[in-house]
C-alpha cells in the first residue's frame, strides 16, 4: 500500500479516537421550586441591606478604627452563604433604632475573623489559615 495513504489514514484514526475519548460536558436541568427562588431573592435583598449598612459613614469609621478595610468587608459580605446573610440580617433587625453599632461591628468582625481562619479570605495579618 501507499505510505502516504497509510499516514493520512492513521492520522485521521488518531484524531477520531481522541475526539471520542475526550470528556464531553453534559448539561443538567432540574426543576427549581418557588421556595428556592424566593429564598434566593430574599438573600439578595438582605445582602444589599447589609451592604447599605456597611456603606454608612459611622460604620465605615468604626471599621477603620478596628483596622478593617471597607472594601474587604464588602467582599466578605459577597462571600457569605445565604444562611449566614439571613442570620446577620436578622441581627440587624433586632438592633434598637439608635443602633448598637459596637455589637454589630463585633458580629461582622467575628464573621470576618472566622472566614479568615478558614482560609476563604485574608484580611487580618494576625490570623493563620487552616488551609495551606
Amino acid at each position: 500500500m501507499n505510505t502516504r495513504f497509510m499516514r493520512m489514514t492513521s492520522r485521521l484514526l488518531i484524531a477520531t479516537v481522541l475526539a471520542l475519548v475526550l470528556p464531553v460536558q453534559s448539561a443538567y436541568a432540574g426543576i427549581v421550586t418557588t421556595d428556592k427562588v424566593a429564598a434566593s431573592a430574599q438573600a439578595d435583598s438582605s445582602r444589599e441591606r447589609i451592604r447599605s449598612y456597611l456603606n454608612r459613614d459611622d460604620v465605615r469609621a468604626e471599621l477603620k478604627k478596628q483596622g478593617i478595610d471597607a472594601a474587604a468587608a464588602d467582599a466578605r459580605v459577597s462571600a457569605l452563604s445565604d444562611d449566614e446573610v439571613q442570620q446577620l440580617s436578622g441581627k440587624l433587625d433586632k438592633l434598637p433604632a439608635g443602633g448598637d453599632i459596637i455589637g454589630t461591628l463585633f458580629t461582622v468582625f467575628v464573621i470576618l475573623l472566622v472566614t479568615d481562619i478558614l482560609g476563604f479570605t485574608k484580611v487580618f495579618p494576625f490570623t493563620r489559615s487552616i488551609k495551606h
